[in-house]
């Protein structure tokens, strides 16, 4: 008998490969599903897989619970949309696609640091506006990588994928984790990283922990000049924070490919000067978000073939 199992997001039907290879009964959502749309389709399914975007609550989770729902594939790293807690008490699996989306993820976070440090969305705007009038010795200025401190805040994957880029410019790499990476440049103190660094590059999942982690006291402690850039998750930088620190000159620039309660983008944000903005593209390349979605699907089949996924996420 064919399992059920919702794909949310619309995709490329090769995407879904695994599932319709092992038989099972794919049932696709039309476009994105409102929290009451999923916690409906839960009752009728075996197996979610999902996308940042959905919100897979104590509710979803619960409704599938009644029924037959075994297993969430979440198309992401992170996995602050799922309620990871009230799954493992309810037996449900879950699993994220770690490793195939760092080189793409990382080429991003590189393209932030060098737009924010060459001040490529202003002299793009200028261009653009008719304002640029020619070449001049003292226009646009930006700052140099080389010779410059990258601090890296999380040293996972992604970052360390960043850091070898950073390591093509020239620059001095440190980072900072909870606990001692054993790598050199380890920083143990966050303030002391924030202090010390260039540029700050965000590399952390979303927690009780991490929320609003760099905050205005520390983002007052870089140097005057200095740029910060989030690829991780838009919860972890303190965004009215960080709109200041650029309104008041504290820093040089800012770049960010995620925010708070997307999609909707801060109006303070659209606003503030020397902020280079991308809507959540870290991942965004034909072959990497191919290799998440088959990543996901291949971990869904395993569990319902009653084998272990290759990338649980435990509670």
């Amino acid at each position: 008998m064919p399992l059920k199992v919702l794909v949310t997001a619309q995709m490329p039907e090769q995407w879904f490969d695994p599932l319709k290879r092992a038989g099972h009964d794919i049932v696709l959502g039309k476009g994105l599903l409102d929290h009451d749309e999923l916690v409906e389709a839960a009752r009728e399914i075996d197996a979610i897989v999902s996308v940042l975007t959905d919100p897979i609550d104590a509710a979803v989770l619960e409704s599938g619970a009644r029924g037959s729902l075994r297993v969430v594939g979440n198309i992401a790293v992170g996995y602050d949309n799922i309620d990871v807690r009230r799954a493992a008490e309810l037996g449900i699996s879950v699993c994220n696609t770690p490793g195939v989306l760092d080189a793409a993820t990382a080429d991003v976070a590189m393209f932030l640091i060098l737009a924010c440090t060459r001040r490529a969305s202003a002299a793009e705007y200028a261009l653009r506006s008719g304002a640029w009038t020619g070449w001049g010795l003292t226009n646009l200025l930006g700052s140099d990588l080389e010779g410059s401190t990258l601090g890296l805040v999380g040293y996972g994957r992604i970052a360390r994928a960043v850091e070898r880029r950073a390591n093509g410019f020239s620059m001095r790499v440190l980072h900072h984790t909870r606990h001692d990476s054993g790598q050199s440049g380890y920083v143990a103190d966050l303030d002391e990283l924030m202090t010390e660094s260039d540029v700050i590059s965000v590399h952390v999942p979303l927690t009780p922990e991490t929320l609003g982690m760099i905050d205005a006291r520390r983002l007052r402690l870089m140097r005057r000049g200095g740029v910060v850039v989030n690829t991780a998750r838009g919860g972890v930088v303190d965004e009215d924070a960080l709109a200041g620190a650029l309104e008041s000159g504290e820093l040089a620039s800012a770049g960010l490919d995620v925010y708070v309660g997307e999609p909707h983008v801060a109006a303070r944000l659209l606003a503030t000067p020397n902020l280079v903005l991308l809507p959540h593209i870290g991942s965004a390349t034909w072959g990497t978000r191919s290799k998440m979605a088959l990543l996901a699907c291949e971990d869904v089949c395993r569990v319902l073939e009653g084998r272990t996924p290759k990338n649980p996420i435990h509670a």
